[in-house]
């Protein structure tokens, strides 16, 4: 009974987008008030019946109903309770379902907290989003049902890849899809000013957060899933270039190019095409992660449907969006021009470099992401595109990146003088190369990758530092007058301040591990020893377990430095007995400076155990760097001129301007 409630909450959810979409479509085309304020409603009821659909699937799975099909699937009753819920979006159905409820979620906040915005433009907002949702209810309730019942229900369920058995698992979906479908607003709110013709200051001031936050969720939510690769699969990689960790890639580097581009809109009137286009675009490459996830073009442990009707009925929903508001905004380009001019050297001349470098980038990983699909189809060859090709092609746009960034951070609006500008950052830059050069002279090997990581990497935190410190005039005006200044400060400066040093800590933690790490594979017999980067790995024993839904082997390793014991490590090699399946668990001894990593092998025939031991230099830092953008973010978005419900107020008079 309360799946069939579910199905039919998600039935009237479709009907209720659908006069979404277009009653207050007309009503702003017609000025009819009454019509334009149903969206507000049409939202509010929507966001309501999905998530009353989406409490029944959860219920389904925590109660292991496995006479509904999706629970059976994927579910069974020896799972952890955790790994129950996070089975309600661990499969295709699910995750579409997980998918538009936090689409409703985010049209239901536009139009309880979007009451500062123009009538027209919210009805319009909230009737692309509406066509959004319908075209995606219909996805589900056509092609994707999660609350079918089976006929004869087993008595007890298949459960979930084990893989997907993890916390960083569970929560690395919902905080993607918030990313994902957040850029939703982003889209709806070009559209919505295509139709009208009307891009200005304002309208960057409303669409800035909904992308901001987006960009926090995707940031967070890539984290995560680089976080669980890391420990879960047993190679201590953080990121294989895989194409569905591209598919949400490629939408992060557009809306952070977003992010900088409305900048300009905002303060200079100026871009404004351009960042329409990039709206477009941010969401559009959701969309594209989306086919490339459920299509059954490619394989990978994040895949979820290998259906074609799907895929068609996906790629259809693509062609649709993209192809549509492409047009529109083809017709209505000529129309968003400007007459704001700037100099070469200015803000506005390193925020486009800063937009072309992000774009380049994305659409590099989005050929390499493509290109073996397209090569198959015309060829019928088979094409391996993989790290080598990205490490090689997308390195030099983030090198070139990193350079801009702190000149580009410092330039005045219109017009700048570049030697007025670099004189607080010469001293950054001397002290940057010269620590590169020190590592560079004390490391052994002499690749050159880590010392090129670190200067870039002091360069971007010391200039972002340097930026704070001129802007609030330190040591050029009294003490006092510095800590008003840097009281009054914005948090968007200190949002941008944050977020850059973030990726400082991160540019020098993966040009580290990837430069210095150490490994050795290998057998050991109980007893045994092997040396890594000046420590010993003992392996003591193994010991049988029984898991709650898998039984394991566990090593015991002990890591001494100098004969004095520093860890003991417990890998573990698990098998799911209901899917039959081994699953790897890496030990890792965690520190600031570096991890030893231990991962656990089969058992030879001699009796011996495969074990792979590895010392990676600063990795943790690459999450550190991860936590640290996001919350440059956050601080950017409680910025009073950037909260939805106060986007028409202006800065506090006692603000520090930006310079």
């Amino acid at each position: 009974m309360i799946a069939e409630l579910g199905h039919y909450a998600l039935i009237l959810a479709l009907f209720v987008a659908l006069f979404q979409a277009v009653v207050p479509m007309i009503g702003a085309q017609k000025g009819w008030t009454d019509w334009m304020r149903f969206a507000t409603f049409a939202a509010q009821v929507q966001v309501v019946l999905v998530v009353l659909a989406f409490a029944a699937l959860t219920y389904s799975f925590v109660i292991s109903d496995f006479s509904v099909r999706l629970v059976a699937a994927n579910s069974n009753s020896l799972k952890p309770m955790l790994y129950k819920v996070a089975g309600v979006w661990g499969n295709h159905e699910g995750s579409m379902l997980l998918w538009v409820l936090i689409l409703a979620l985010f049209g239901a906040t536009v139009a309880t907290f979007g009451r500062s915005l123009p009538p027209s433009l919210k009805a319009r907002v909230l009737s692309v989003q509406a066509m959004i949702g319908t075209a995606f209810y219909g996805f589900i309730v056509f092609t994707s049902n999660p609350f079918l019942r089976l006929g004869n229900p087993p008595l007890d369920g298949n459960g979930m890849n084990p893989l997907l058995q993890d916390p960083g698992l569970a929560f690395h979906p919902p905080f993607l899809y918030l990313g994902y479908v957040g850029l939703s607003v982003a889209f709806s709110f070009a559209v919505a000013a295509l139709i009208e013709g009307k891009v200005d200051a304002a309208w960057a001031r409303w669409v800035r957060p909904w992308t901001l936050a987006a960009w926090i969720f995707l940031t967070i939510g890539i984290g995560l899933g680089s976080w669980w690769a890391y420990y879960e699969l047993g190679w201590g990689g953080w990121w294989f270039w895989d194409p569905v960790e591209n598919a949400s890639f490629m939408p992060w580097l557009v809306a952070a190019a977003l992010l900088h581009s409305s900048i300009v809109v905002e303060k200079r009137n100026a871009l404004k095409s351009w960042t329409i286009l990039l709206s477009i675009l941010a969401f559009s490459f959701s969309l594209i992660g989306t086919f490339i996830v459920r299509s059954g073009v490619i394989t990978s442990v994040h895949s979820f449907a290998s259906d074609p009707t799907r895929g068609v009925f996906i790629l259809m929903i693509l062609g649709i969006a993209i192809g549509g508001s492409l047009t529109l905004f083809s017709i209505r380009a000529n129309s968003l021009r400007t007459n704001a001019v700037f100099g070469v050297v200015s803000r506005e001349s390193a925020l486009v470099l800063n937009n072309l470098l992000l774009a380049v980038a994305a659409s590099v990983v989005f050929v390499g992401t493509i290109w073996p699909l397209v090569a198959e189809f015309v060829t019928g060859a088979k094409v391996s595109v993989g790290a080598p090709f990205f490490n090689m092609a997308f390195t030099p746009f983030m090198v070139l990146l990193a350079m801009l960034l702190p000149i580009g951070a410092m330039l005045p609006w219109k017009r700048g003088n570049l030697r007025r500008t670099m004189r607080p950052l010469w001293g950054v830059l001397a002290l940057s190369v010269a620590m590169g050069a020190l590592v560079w002279s004390l490391q052994t090997g002499g690749r050159m990758l880590a010392p090129i990581g670190l200067t870039l990497a002091l360069w971007i935190v010391l200039g972002a530092l340097a930026d704070i410190a001129q802007r609030v005039k330190l040591g050029k005006a009294p003490g006092a007058e510095t800590l008003r200044r840097l009281r009054n400060l914005p948090r968007a400066e200190w949002g941008k301040t944050v977020a850059h040093i973030g990726l400082g800590f991160m540019i020098f933690a993966i040009s580290a591990i990837t430069a210095w790490e150490q490994e050795d594979i290998t057998t050991l017999n109980l007893g045994e020893s092997l040396d890594l980067g000046g420590y010993q790995v003992r392996f003591d024993a193994v010991n049988a377990h029984q898991g709650p839904n898998y039984v394991a082997q566990i090593g015991t390793f002990s890591v001494l430095k100098d004969g004095k014991e520093l860890a003991v490590l417990h890998p573990e090699k698990r098998v799911y007995p209901v899917q039959s399946m081994p699953t790897t668990e890496a030990a890792i001894n965690q520190g600031l400076t570096r991890d030893i990593y231990v991962v656990l092998g089969d058992k030879q025939d001699d009796g011996s155990w495969a074990v792979r031991a590895y010392v990676k230099p600063f990795a943790n830092w690459i999450w550190i760097g991860v936590l640290t953008l996001a919350f440059g973010g956050i601080l950017s978005l409680t910025d009073r001129r950037y909260r939805v419900a106060t986007s028409a107020r202006k800065t506090p008079s006692n603000a520090v301007p930006a310079e």
